[in-house]
């Protein structure tokens, strides 16, 4: 049979058996448009996991051994020497040591602050790292000042996490009728802190002495818990109190590739000392379950589509029944068993295509709709992204060709009983 005349046949049929075929159809568009929507749920998710916990696959954070026999012997410390070690590895591009100030230093603000006046004290966490970690994220300088420069009234530089300013933004202002921020806004912002000085442990260090912090950029490379300095301001502040400038609280190792990594960790654990993935670990936790509930809730989907499929298998036996006088009409004209199997299985694909692109509207609907909701009722909190849904064109592709062999699978039975059909006793009704 010719495709041309198979497809004038396919389309009367179809058009024939409309409500037949929407009803089966629509079977197969609710599964198909479930299954889009919950994958694309699915990625939009994922999405949000990685804008929260943004991790590198080319980095590895190394830290010396908490609890261990070389430790107190006065081994494994992350020193320069350690530092050189670990940045002559095999597949390491670039090793960048960071040290954590080992001092109290605590912030005092009391004044206009964008307008509105605030009285605020706060315990100050920060960590010392290159600027060459930081890259583009740096606006301004960031250099060490130095003994003379903090003399002269010259401001520390600081960098903080992007994921602050969200926190600020969403969480923190909202809630204390403060002014939301922007990245250009807040860079050379100067604020006084107090170094040698601690609020929660109630003491004073001899020597302790005020100074400022300006913030001269965000970026995802800046500790969560507080602000980066500049690695040699945090080293001079720590020898200047006492407290140990000599060794580096972790170094963050950048692989030339992403292969490299595995073949890194290996060799630093080799070395006597460990990784921090504390944060990846985290990330990879949430992203798993994200994913696990994405598959549970396509299978949910997928078992939707069965039914269609068997929904489509029943009403095509009740179809070649209804048409057996017409099948015996084919088959007395020359149409052979494979033409009139062809003629079924045809209609059913049309059915499962159709039931695909109207699943894939609907996914599409349903999304924008709950996106919609989201924005007009739910409270603005971190990282609320603007979509819950990333569509993707593999996720259409999968939504339509599964919906197409649902559609052939609930359709191959039928179509082979019609092709086995007898002419002469499709034709006198036996």
């Amino acid at each position: 049979m010719r495709p041309s005349k198979l497809s004038r046949l396919v389309l009367g049929n179809l058009v024939r058996e409309l409500r037949t075929v929407l009803v089966s159809a629509g079977g197969v568009m609710l599964g198909v448009g479930c299954l889009i929507f919950f994958l694309a749920l699915g990625a939009g998710l994922q999405g949000v996991v990685a804008e929260v916990f943004p991790i590198s696959t080319r980095e590895v954070e190394v830290v010396a051994p908490q609890v261990s026999l070389g430790s107190l012997l006065g081994e494994h410390r992350l020193d320069e020497a350690a530092v050189a070690t670990l940045g002559a590895l095999p597949g390491v591009a670039q090793a960048f040591p960071k040290m954590a100030l080992r001092i109290p230093a605590v912030t005092l603000y009391n004044g206009l602050f964008f307008g509105k006046e605030i009285h605020m004290g706060l315990e100050m966490v920060a960590v010392g790292v290159p600027a060459a970690l930081l890259g583009p994220d740096v606006k301004r300088p960031f250099e060490d000042p130095g003994p003379d420069g903090e003399a002269r009234g010259a401001p520390i530089p600081a960098i903080a996490n992007r994921r602050l300013l969200e926190l600020y933004n969403k969480a923190f202002a909202p809630q204390r009728g403060l002014p939301r921020l922007t990245d250009s806004m807040v860079v050379g912002f100067t604020f006084p802190v107090v170094l040698g000085k601690s609020f929660v442990a109630g003491r004073t260090l001899a020597g302790a002495q005020e100074s400022a912090l300006m913030l001269v950029g965000f970026s995802d490379r800046a500790t969560l818990a507080g602000v980066s300095l500049p690695l040699q301001t945090v080293r001079r502040l720590n020898a200047r109190y006492g407290m140990d400038s000599e060794t580096y609280s972790s170094v963050l190792l950048r692989a030339r590739g992403a292969g490299d990594v595995n073949g890194i960790a290996d060799q630093v654990k080799k070395l006597g000392f460990e990784l921090d993935d504390s944060e990846r670990n985290r990330a990879l936790q949430i992203g798993e379950a994200v994913k696990l509930v994405a598959v549970a809730l396509s299978l949910l989907a997928a078992l939707i589509t069965a039914l269609a499929a068997v929904n489509i298998a029943q009403a095509l036996y009740a179809n070649v029944r209804e048409r057996r006088r017409e099948i015996g009409i084919l088959r007395a004209v020359g149409a052979t068993h494979g033409d009139v199997q062809a003629l079924f299985l045809v209609e059913a694909a049309a059915i499962g295509l159709g039931g695909g692109l109207f699943g894939m509207v609907l996914s599409r609907a349903a999304a924008a709709g709950l996106d919609w909701l989201a924005r007009t009722r739910l409270p603005d909190f971190p990282f609320k992204p603007q979509s819950f849904f990333e569509f993707q064109a593999w996720m259409v592709c999968t939504g339509l060709v599964v919906g197409v062999l649902a559609a052939l699978a609930g359709a191959f039975l039928p179509a082979r009983a019609a092709a086995r059909l007898d002419p002469a006793s499709a034709l006198s009704g036996g």
